[in-house]
Parts: C-alpha cells; sequence; structure tokens
C-alpha cells in the first residue's frame, strides 16, 4: 500500500512539473505604424528566450514559436526596438496589434572634405587613411587574430594571446554561460543572422546574449581585436568574433 502512495505521489509532482513548464505554440499578430496604423512590412520579430526568428510580411503579419512569459524583441530601422512579453490572452485572442514608433533623427551639419591630391604617388600615399584593424594569420590556427593599432606590440599581444590561458576571458565567459550556450542557435538562425548583418549599433546583440556594451567590448579587447574592428563592424561580425573567441577559449581551458 506504502509503494503505490509513494508511485501516486511521484506521478503527481511530476504532473505537477510539467505544468509549470510552458509549452511552445504559434503566436499570430500584426505590426503597425503606430501614428499611421499601417501595416509595417520586414520587421525583424525575434524570440529571445527561444532563439528564433522572423519577418512580418506585406501586411504586417508574423507567426513565431513561443511560450507565455518569453520575450519578443521587435526592430525596424528607422523605428524604436520594442520589446513584449508573451501572456496567455495573446494565444486566446488572434488580433494582437503590436505599434512600432518612428524615430526623429536630427542631423548634424556634414562637411565632406575631398583628398587634396598632389599627383605625386609618394606624397598622395602618406595622406590617405589607413586602415589599422591589422590581422595576423598564424600557422597551425584556422583563423586570423586582430593585432591591435599599428605598433611595435602588435605580434607581442597576439602570441601572448595564444601562449597565456585568458584569465580575463575566464571570468567574463564564466559569468555568462546560459548567454555563451547562446552563441551557437543565434548564428543557425538566418532571419537572425540577416537582422544582425543590417545593424551596428549593438542593441539586438546585446539583448540576444544579454550582455552589456561594455561586456562586447571588453569580451573582443581581451581576444586582441582592433579598436577599428569593434568600433566599424556590423553585429554579425562581432557575433562572429565572440564566438570564434568563445570557441579557442573553450579550447585552451580544456589544455590547461
Amino acid at each position: 500500500m506504502v509503494k503505490y502512495v509513494l508511485v501516486i505521489f511521484c506521478l503527481y509532482g511530476f504532473l505537477g512539473y510539467a505544468q509549470d513548464e510552458p509549452e511552445s505554440s504559434i503566436i499570430s499578430a500584426l505590426v503597425v505604424n503606430a501614428q499611421t496604423d499601417e501595416p509595417m512590412e520586414s520587421v525583424h520579430v525575434v524570440n529571445l528566450n527561444q532563439v528564433l526568428g522572423t519577418i512580418t510580411n506585406e501586411k504586417g503579419e508574423f507567426s513565431i514559436t513561443a511560450a507565455v512569459n518569453d520575450t519578443l524583441y521587435f526592430s525596424f530601422l528607422g523605428y524604436k526596438s520594442q520589446k513584449i512579453r508573451i501572456t496567455n490572452d495573446m494565444f486566446k485572442f488572434k488580433d494582437t496589434k503590436i505599434a512600432l514608433t518612428e524615430l526623429a533623427y536630427a542631423l548634424e551639419e556634414v562637411i565632406v572634405r575631398p583628398y587634396q591630391l598632389t599627383g605625386y604617388l609618394e606624397i598622395d600615399v602618406k595622406n590617405l587613411p589607413v586602415n589599422n584593424a591589422y590581422q595576423y594569420s598564424i600557422s597551425g590556427l584556422s583563423v586570423g587574430y586582430e593585432g591591435g593599432n599599428k605598433n611595435p606590440s602588435a605580434v607581442t599581444k597576439v602570441l601572448g594571446a595564444i601562449l597565456n590561458p585568458a584569465d580575463l576571458l575566464r571570468n567574463l565567459f564564466g559569468k555568462k554561460p546560459n548567454q555563451m550556450r547562446k552563441l551557437r542557435q543565434i548564428k543557425e538562425d538566418d532571419r537572425i543572422r540577416d537582422l544582425l548583418a543590417s545593424k551596428f549599433d549593438r542593441e539586438t546583440l546585446m539583448e540576444l546574449l544579454q550582455l552589456d556594451k561594455m561586456d562586447i567590448q571588453d569580451i573582443l579587447n581581451n581576444c586582441n581585436y582592433s579598436n577599428s574592428f569593434i568600433t566599424t563592424a556590423n553585429d554579425l561580425q562581432i557575433l562572429d568574433a565572440i564566438s570564434s573567441c568563445y570557441e579557442e577559449f573553450k579550447v585552451l581551458n580544456r589544455k590547461k
């Protein structure tokens, strides 16, 4: 009799736990312009919890897999990005409408200065800007390393990053295990990759990885990426750089 009671109790506990886990389903909604109420096409929609992405169709409609309490992230060029928490009502009612607000950009005056070329190659070459995002390829490694600004210690920084265990990276990556596990999921979703390739503000990347901008910069600095790369790369390039650095860090950490 006691055995039966125990079995029933265990089953009840299992069912109770299962009920606590939110079930994923397809949710559909409409994205509109907050000012005009017109449907918005090609808005990027990302489920931050499940790392899934989609875009709205010509009617402003979208469908995506989600569960209650998941967060959807909406992004469109020229509009304020928005996060929406999924509720039960959004599954019950099919007329959910999300409004995005257009941003007003105040453009500063831009002065265009042409290069003052003399026609003499030796002189003109010195006046042209130089890209300092140098990248070094080291035999035995499948990827190159950014060496930072052009200076005598650039190569030393690269060799130091490979020969020494990355203690600073261990602290950074060790505190963010869940975020780092998302890297591969993000890279596998074509919709999210397309979105990141068009972004340069790190906003979407910060939401996906739950890192702030300083965390991202610290990771890239300690992986010996140059300031030029960090400031000019798009979000997809930054994602790939963090991912490559993390994979190499895991290898070094395993060997230690």
